[in-house]
């Protein structure tokens, strides 16, 4: 069984894009009719997102954590105690590609970090696009790390520990956890997923920041997470 992880705050605006393509990600052929359960993490949310969760064949976690690393790992948990062998993990603002899962899979490794291309950068000014493109390395060998696509096998996962309950830079401590146990990584740009250039973040200094902060020109090209 393939599992994906998604964690959730007040992301009802979001969240049917993202989980309608998990499932169509879910149906992929190339699967060849693998079981894909799709967990949202429904962390402290007091909007609509689980009403959204609850009309699709999905299934919703809360727990009022307000913190990422505990949302992820939650999910995880949850999924590797219903067998899962592979374990996939993108964020609620974010839209996978139908491949996605069948793309992680094809890598043959134990652990894949994805490239996100951004949507839309009209919130933005024109040179906040320019400064990120410049930095920005949308290929095979990469070295950046996102929650929003990431993959690892069942078995790599818990030799590395897991996700801690970290609120930012879960994700990249996790990859550094699985590099230190010699666990295969691959940093492909073959997974595609995307996501949102929003001023206003879930998570303080994750993404969103990192953005807002090449208005200024602060971003730095090792803050991409």
């Amino acid at each position: 069984m393939i599992g994906v992880v998604v964690p959730a705050h007040n992301e009802e605006a979001c969240l049917p894009a993202c989980l309608d393509a998990l499932l169509r990600a879910a149906r992929h052929p190339a699967l060849k009719g693998e079981d894909v359960r799709i967990v949202v993490v429904l962390d402290d949310c007091h909007d609509g997102s689980a009403e959204i969760v609850m009309a699709r064949p999905v299934t919703g976690l809360r727990i009022a954590a307000r913190n990422v690393g505990v949302a992820r790992a939650h999910g995880a948990a949850h999924l590797l105690a219903a067998g899962a062998r592979w374990l996939a993990f993108t964020d609620a603002d974010s839209v996978a590609d139908e491949r996605w899962l069948a793309d992680q899979l094809s890598l043959a490794c134990d652990a894949v970090c994805g490239c996100v291309t951004v949507d839309d950068w009209s919130a933005h000014p024109a040179a906040v696009r320019l400064r990120y493109l410049a930095h920005y390395q949308h290929r095979d060998d990469h070295r950046h790390v996102h929650g929003a696509n990431l993959g690892v096998s069942a078995r790599a996962y818990t030799v590395a520990g897991g996700f801690s309950g970290l609120a930012l830079g879960e994700d990249v401590a996790l990859v550094e956890a699985l590099l230190a146990q010699g666990v295969e990584v691959k940093w492909s740009a073959l997974p595609r997923v995307v996501t949102s250039a929003r001023k206003v973040g879930r998570a303080a200094g994750g993404f969103a920041d990192f953005v807002a902060g090449l208005a200024d020109g602060d971003g730095r090209a090792d803050a991409v997470a």
